[in-house]
């Protein structure tokens, strides 16, 4: 009897607690061998590296669908189904039919494609070409918030427009949004330029060195098409756009006001000088295109309050990688194990987690794994345009990309929560599991405009990016050193795969649970979370969510 009533009281005691934490319970169910199996399969060699648009991503995204379908989740995708249609336009620049020449001086100079220059695809135009004078316009950047104008003083009507990758020295998601290419090349169009030639920096050459963006070459090009066929973000008054290498950029500076040294020191500073330049392009671009799609796949968790659950909570993660291409030693399938079947994985596991809740979180949950991140976000871009539920009840996002489980994880960095009432779901969320928070330690890659969490930004809704940061107990561990030596080595290469030494399944399921943490608390909010009074990107973008 004694015994039957000391169980009875275990049983009692254990379902009150997990009654009044129904948090840690659903956390533990997160496991490191179940994000293990998954990358595992999701980068394995048969998936030939998940590009866009090719079996391998079918065979993954039907396994996304399948798991979404055995954890219980409901269709959110097309038509009853798990999958939303992306339309995409694939492109890649004719070479041998396009060109470039520079006149200095009255004489001219033809550049070699893929030594000098690379040529961007025109995304709605087989063949176009202009003659243009160029101008230098430093980072190309126009931010009145900031008192900032790099067209000061510069006419660039008619003129093809030269500028450096980058931005001034703005705080981290300020930098980053400036130094996004379509708005910069908004911008440029704003004030009548007619192209764009992207001059190479150190800085850059170090993040994705010109001979990496050769390689690159091999994959085409992508933009989604919107619902009258047209290319996403296609600037038509923007007659060409290339970048140049670091050796052609200093030549290309020659003779200019300003040294290819002086403008790099400048635009170190954040304080580049515009100015003319005695140079006119030709410029020829010839296009191939064909247009296919890719699927999203999206799956949807109800939640249980009567009102709650008509708002949602959007966690994402990018299912794509880039395939088969360029071989770097003797391998030519870039697999993606970090880059981004950990993500992939670990939105799996926080959907098991909150799947076996009871009872479920309060608002609606939606796990969106998005096609094609690596050509530009676009996956993620087109559901954020077009949700397959209402847009207004989209109330977060949270994304999941390239977990760096390469060492114990001490604290975390959310990318985009200061802008919005979710730095304070970030601080609880880290308190509770007992991690630091740390800012952006590399604003100079411009982290916040380069995952999925931007598009929905772009559409008003609050996003955020955990991400493991670079605190360490140890003194033999070195997280900086150890981020640096990777991306130069395993980095969109083939060489990220699970033979990769380092992996820490451990750090991997402690980062899933803080990042189902944070989707919990703002299931559980009474108040949908909020652009910070005065953000940027709040008053830039928070009416397209209405």
């Amino acid at each position: 009897m004694r015994t039957r009533i000391l169980a009875a009281l275990l049983l009692f005691t254990f379902t009150q607690a997990a009654l009044a934490d129904p948090a840690d319970a659903a956390m533990s169910t997160i496991h490191p061998e179940a994000i293990r199996a998954d990358m595992r399969f999701l980068s394995d060699d048969l998936l030939e590296g998940r590009g866009i648009g090719s079996r391998g991503y079918d065979i993954a995204a039907k396994f996304m669908a399948t798991q979404f379908e055995s954890l219980g989740l409901q269709a959110a995708g097309d038509n009853g189904t798990y999958f939303q249609s992306v339309p995409l336009r694939s492109m890649k620049v004719d070479e041998s039919k396009s060109s470039f020449i520079i006149a200095r001086g009255g004489k001219e100079e033809t550049l070699t494609s893929r030594v000098d220059y690379i040529l961007g695809a025109d995304a709605g135009r087989p063949d176009v070409f202009v003659e243009a004078p160029i101008v230098f316009v430093g980072f190309g950047v126009t931010a009145p918030s900031q008192n900032y104008d790099d067209y000061k003083g510069i006419d660039a009507k008619g003129k093809i427009v030269a500028y450096l990758f980058g931005a001034p020295h703005f705080d981290s998601s300020l930098k980053a949004h400036y130094t996004s290419s379509t708005v910069k090349a908004e911008n440029a169009v704003k004030h009548g330029a007619v192209g764009v030639i992207v001059l190479n920096t150190p800085i850059l050459e170090k993040m994705y060195s010109f001979s990496e963006r050769v390689r690159d070459l091999a994959i085409p090009r992508y933009r989604w098409l919107d619902k009258q066929g047209q290319p996403n973000d296609y600037v038509p008054e923007q007659k060409c756009v290339l970048s140049l290498s670091l050796d052609a950029t200093k030549k290309f500076l020659e003779g200019s006001p300003h040294s290819a040294d002086e403008v790099f020191a400048a635009a170190k500073a954040g304080k580049p000088v515009s100015f003319d330049l005695p140079l006119t392009a030709k410029i020829h671009t010839v296009t191939d295109s064909k247009d296919m799609q890719s699927p999203n796949v999206a799956g949807k968790l109800e939640g249980s309050d009567a009102k709650l659950k008509e708002e949602y909570v959007v966690y994402t993660a990018h299912l794509d990688h880039l395939g088969i291409a360029t071989p770097v030693k003797g391998d030519n399938i870039y697999n993606g194990a970090l880059d981004n079947a950990s993500g992939s994985a670990i939105i799996l596991e926080i959907a098991r987690a909150f799947s076996k809740m009871n009872p479920r979180p309060r608002r609606s949950i939606l796990f969106v794994s998005v096609t094609a991140e690596e050509a530009g976000l676009l996956g993620s871009d087109y559901f954020a345009h077009y949700p397959t539920v209402p847009k207004s009840s989209l109330a977060a996002n949270i994304n999941i990309d390239e977990d760096l489980m390469l060492w114990p994880m001490a604290d975390v960095v959310a990318f985009g929560a200061e802008h919005s009432s979710l730095a304070n779901v970030v601080k609880n969320a880290a308190d509770r599991m007992h991690l630091t928070q740390s800012p952006d330690p590399i604003p100079e890659q411009v982290i916040f405009i380069r995952s999925d969490q931007y598009s929905f930004v772009k559409q008003g809704v609050p996003a955020l990016a955990p991400s493991p940061g670079f605190k360490s107990d140890d003194p033999k561990i070195v997280p900086s050193d150890i981020l640096e030596k990777w991306e130069e080595t395993r980095y969109h290469q083939p060489q990220d795969d699970m033979d990769q030494p380092g992996l820490d399944f451990e750090a991997a399921t402690k980062f899933a649970r803080f990042a189902f943490l944070c989707g919990y608390l703002v299931t559980e909010k009474i108040q949908r979370p909020t652009w910070n009074k005065g953000d940027f990107f709040g008053d830039l973008y928070g009416h397209k969510s209405e």
